[in-house]
């Protein structure tokens, strides 16, 4: 049976890039990209692909189950890669309602729909879910997630996102629905909004513009490039075993603080100017309600199943991401 693959999310950051790699590399299957445009998503992101023949874009919310009916039966979908997801944080603060719909009752939507049309013959199916690391809640300075961590969130991001990830396991439990599921750390690299941190960082010192701090900036996070990420997603959609969770982390800790005067550093030479000269630029800021301290995630498993490891060296990536933003600011700065 001919793979239709359809990639919710596929207009966003992660997702743009998942979809070009799965063009790129798998030409025999059909990639249909399931978007509903808001603002963190870019068709941009998606430019020179259109024309691929083995590739449809589908303008379409996930919370649309009429629709979804159709694009399943249209397009006789056999496997879904959920990347759709409201993802900043800071919004699920100001509005979790909106964090809730998407990611748990759109998600749901995808699973039952997945269910009903597969009818129970799931031979060539699977349902993988992404995730976040921010569903297990916060670290101390020493241990690291893992597959069996509890899941603690602290946000009404996370708590939408360990909603989804139940609800994913559910279906497997009682309906035996092909699943799997990842849950990776932060990840950085081209296309993604400048809503996150690096590249609001990256846009603030083009513009000199105060960089927001939280706190004194000693939280902790656990950058991933975004095509070490793809990477891995392809190895657990081909080679993961059915039902289990892959935790994928890139192993670079770094205090934001810290990322932020690396990023400093590295923009102000490539704009040709005193390197440090933009450290006047960091501004420290009420720090945010429910601020986890620290994330890092064990990636054993996926090392030891699958064979996985980054292939991209952190500070390589780092400054090409940043030289990527300084080459399209016109396109990403609003």
């Amino acid at each position: 049976m001919k793979n239709n693959i359809l990639i919710t999310g596929g207009a966003g950051f992660i997702g743009s890039h998942l979809v070009r790699y799965f063009l790129k590399k798998y030409p025999d299957y059909n990639i249909y990209n399931l978007d509903d445009l808001k603002y963190s998503s870019n068709l941009q992101n998606l430019k020179g692909i259109e024309n691929f023949s083995n590739y449809k874009f589908i303008k379409c919310d996930i919370c649309n189950s009429g629709r979804l009916r159709e694009i399943f039966k249209n397009y006789n979908i056999t496997k879904v890669i959920n990347l759709a997801a409201e993802s900043h944080v800071d919004n699920s603060i100001e509005n979790p309602f909106i964090f809730a719909q998407t990611n748990i009752i759109g998600t749901l939507n995808l699973l039952q729909i997945s269910k009903d049309f597969w009818f129970d013959n799931y031979s060539d199916k699977l349902f993988y879910h992404i995730s976040t690391d921010e569903v297990y809640g916060q670290l101390g300075k020493t241990n690291y997630f893992t597959e069996n961590s509890p899941y603690m969130p602290r946000s009404p991001y996370a708590a939408s996102k360990a909603s989804s990830d139940h609800f994913v396991r559910s279906f497997a439990a009682t309906y035996s629905l092909p699943i799997v599921i990842s849950n990776c750390s932060n990840n950085f690299g081209p296309h993604q909004h400048n809503e996150k941190l690096i590249p609001l960082s990256i846009k603030n010192i083009l513009l000199n513009k105060f960089i927001p701090v939280y706190g004194d900036g000693s939280n902790i996070r656990d950058w991933l490039y975004v095509m070490d990420h793809v990477k891995a997603i392809d190895m657990i959609f081909h080679n993961g075993s059915l039902n289990e969770s892959y935790n994928i982390g890139g192993n670079n800790e770094l205090r934001n603080i810290d990322l932020i005067k690396n990023i400093i550093c590295i923009t102000d030479e490539l704009l040709d100017r005193k390197v440090g000269f933009s450290k006047r630029l960091i501004k420290f800021v009420k720090d945010r309600a429910g601020h986890d301290f620290r994330y890092a995630v064990d990636s054993k498993k996926i090392r030891k199943e699958l064979g996985w490891t980054p292939s991209f060296d952190f500070q390589d990536s780092l400054r090409s991401t940043i030289k990527w933003y300084i080459d399209n600011n016109i396109n990403y700065i609003k």
